[in-house]
């Protein structure tokens, strides 16, 4: 029986980081994914394929709509090939999954493929497509197997026309009329890749936000700008029925009113969420707890009930975040190696990828409100800078959030052009507990996106904005 000092379950982002952090620091290391490719959701059906649509669909509307006031002009019609967008993507995904693949090589990580279960609190067997199980011993092991796409009771996922994010990865076809049950960021991002592409979207949310888990004043101006692109937003709406009848698939909803509406599409993307993935670990011959929502039971340290047994990422409390994951990995194999690492949680960002981009840390007025905190607030428009209007990217804010007596940055929100990498700032300024003048006397680049951030922070120290 081979023999390990650390197992991991899972190959998505938190695991394929944990393994290559374990490797780094000379633990004997095995890797079990049961795809035969590395990477997880987020490489091969999530963050990475929904990032290459949206860049390759972001470019034909800039073609088809942009260029010209630029002063470039295309002669003879535009046109999208959606089999190349489609090869291209999965270009995308095999290069990012085969490079994991060498860094497991780099760092001696061995990797097994097939389904991994509990022998016991120690013994893990792998159990291939093809071939005889084989049994592993692990010193210490690693859950990291992540989430699956969640659904509503009533709706049957017939992944034909009734779909979730994988197919919606996959199509042959632009929809006529794609109907996202859903908003946040998976049924806004894939619904604007088919609506730049010409699809009729219509989004159909529980909440009073399309963006419900961030700041309501990123929502209001991504509604805003989304309804300007197109989309038919229904907030507050609670689907009631899903049906098909052929090509045709219908929608019920009720309005907050109590109205019923009823929309009828190609295709219905369902977008609710979802759910940690357990199924086949066999949970129970090591003893590990469970809690009422399916997730693994973890402790401050990511420890389970079980002494050697950890979990991370999706399968545990907290954002499904890729980002997320990847920290824990790392926290949880340096307390391995007696290292004492940490991770504030409300310090990790969350990015909505649509265009304009969404990108918020710390906390949101609502939050604030909530547990009542004095707080002030230091919003600045895009539009007012020379470098959003030198590139045509004029829609949204940055708000910062600062403690009305101690001026401490308590939330940072943005919505607009660069916006996942702008928060990037936020959070190493919040990392080290910056007041919002500590951040508006740091000199900003000129002409940058990036002002903005000045310019907010100003306007949170005094109402001191420049350009406002």
């Amino acid at each position: 029986m081979k023999m390990y000092d650390i197992v991991i379950i899972g190959s998505g982002p938190g695991g394929y980081v944990a393994a290559i952090r374990a490797g780094q620091l000379g633990f004997k290391t095995a890797l079990v994914e049961k795809y035969n490719t590395l990477g997880g959701t987020c490489l091969n059906v999530g963050c990475i394929p929904s990032k290459a649509l949206l860049d390759s669909s972001h470019h034909y509307e800039e073609a088809t709509q942009h260029l010209e006031a630029h002063g470039i002009e295309i002669t003879g019609e535009v046109k999208f090939n959606l089999e190349k967008m489609i090869e291209r993507k999965a270009a995308v995904v095999e290069q990012t999954c085969t490079g994991v693949k060498f860094l497991m090589e780099k760092n001696k990580v061995d990797v097994f493929t097939g389904v991994a279960s509990f022998e016991s609190p120690t013994q893990i067997k792998i159990t291939p497509k093809e071939g005889t199980p084989e049994i592993i011993e692990a010193k210490y092991t690693i859950i990291a197997t992540g989430s699956k796409p969640a659904t509503l009771p009533f709706i049957k996922l017939d992944k034909e026309r009734v779909i979730t994010s994988t197919e919606a990865l996959k199509l042959s076809e632009v929809p006529k009329h794609l109907i996202v049950i859903g908003g946040g960021v998976i049924g806004l991002e894939l619904g604007q890749v088919y609506s730049r592409l010409g699809a009729k979207v219509s989004v159909v949310e529980y909440t009073d936000s399309i963006i419900p888990t961030m700041d309501r004043g990123l929502g209001r101006e991504l509604t805003k700008v989304l309804k300007k692109q197109g989309f038919n937003l229904y907030t507050s709406h609670k689907v009631t029925e899903v049906t098909r009848d052929g090509n045709i698939v219908t929608v019920k909803a009720n309005s907050p009113k109590g109205e019923t509406i009823s929309l009828e599409g190609d295709y219905c993307l369902v977008a609710v969420g979802r759910l940690p993935y357990t199924r086949g670990l066999n949970l129970e011959a090591a003893g590990v707890q469970k809690d009422e929502r399916g997730r693994v039971v973890v402790n401050d340290r990511l420890q389970t009930n079980v002494p050697n047994i950890y979990a991370i990422g999706d399968v545990v409390r907290g954002a499904m975040l890729a980002h997320k994951a990847e920290e824990e990995g790392v926290l949880v194999v340096e307390q391995l190696a007696g290292q004492k690492p940490h991770i504030d949680y409300n310090l990790i960002p969350g990015v909505v990828y649509t265009w304009p981009e969404v990108a918020s840390v710390g906390k949101s007025e609502e939050q604030l409100k909530a547990d009542g905190v004095a707080y002030k607030v230091g919003q600045f428009a895009f539009r007012a800078l020379g470098r959003a209007r030198a590139s045509m990217d004029t829609d949204g804010f940055v708000k910062i959030l600062a403690d009305s007596q101690t001026d401490e940055v308590l939330g940072v929100h943005i919505i607009g052009a660069r916006a996942a990498d702008m928060i990037a700032e936020a959070v190493t300024a919040m990392e080290f507990r910056a007041s919002a003048e500590d951040i508006a006397r740091i000199c900003h680049a000129h002409p940058t996106f990036t002002e903005a951030v000045k310019e907010a922070a100003l306007a949170a120290t005094e109402n001191r904005a420049i350009h406002a």
